[in-house]
């Protein structure tokens, strides 16, 4: 391990061999670090945390402070982070709260960029893209390769689904199913994300039944029930329905806040 002589280490925290941690770093009881990650200089890390491997925490990132809830006596809660991520600088990730599953939830392969807020108990999936500023409040949930623009907020207990991508500033305060792109203040629906999924290796026939499904979401007139009815039978027409629509349906069965329109 190269540990900086002037960082922080807790005795209760547990680095495996490969750890690197910079100057003037904080590493508190309770922590637990994969090989290979890296702590950058004046980063804080406190526990329980796990974080899995190859990371990297850039400078003043705080991660796995108490959670923003004033709800919060000092319970024993979590964060939980894969591998592969790359946490920049000034990001703040808090631990989940026992009102919730008391743990928040990182996969792998995420990038979180600058000034970016993770509060407690999100469940963020893997390669997911959060760019610069953007808040979550508590109990948000992220699908994997969902991208979200700069200055996005998230309103807490929203469903962000898989492959969203939401535009610069957007204020998101219902759930955005499943492949949707969208953008405003309060954000509305403006098609898929195509030129995410043509980067994804989609090809254009997948492309065509996912409008097809979005067509009968939002451009059908039909009511919220009847259009998740219709996109179910689709999902069990044929295997590629399965696989592209399926994901779809399964959202659309767990909205608790409506979808943004």
């Amino acid at each position: 391990m190269a540990i900086h002589p002037t960082a922080i280490v807790d005795r209760d925290a547990e680095l495996d061999p490969g750890v690197e941690v910079g100057p003037f770093a904080v590493i508190g009881a309770g922590c637990r670090i994969g090989a290979g990650t890296r702590v950058a200089a004046h980063a804080v890390i406190e526990g329980p945390t796990r974080i899995g491997r190859d990371n990297r925490i850039h400078s003043f990132a705080v991660v796995g402070g108490a959670p923003q809830d004033k709800k919060y006596a000092g319970e024993a809660t979590a964060l939980e982070i894969g591998d592969r991520n790359l946490i920049r600088e000034c990001v703040t990730i808090n631990r989940g709260t026992v009102q919730d599953v008391g743990t928040t939830r990182l996969g792998d392969d995420n990038w979180i960029m600058a000034y970016a807020h993770i509060a407690h108990d999100c469940q963020i999936g893997s390669n997911v893209t959060i760019a610069n500023t953007v808040n979550l409040a508590g109990h948000v949930e992220i699908g994997d390769w969902a991208t979200l623009g700069g200055y996005t907020g998230v309103h807490q207990y929203c469903k962000i689904g898989g492959h969203v991508m939401t535009g610069i500033s957007s204020v998101v305060v219902q759930d955005i199913p499943t492949y949707v792109t969208a953008s405003g203040q309060s954000a509305r629906a403006f098609g898929i994300n195509s030129e995410g999924l043509k980067r994804r290796g989609f090809s254009a026939e997948d492309i065509a039944l996912i409008k097809r499904a979005y067509r009968i979401l939002y451009r059908s007139a039909k009511s919220f029930d009847d259009a998740r009815d219709e996109i179910r039978r689709l999902a069990a027409e044929g295997d590629s329905e399965r696989r592209l629509i399926g994901p779809l349906a399964t959202f659309l069965d767990g909205v608790t806040r409506g979808i943004v329109r």
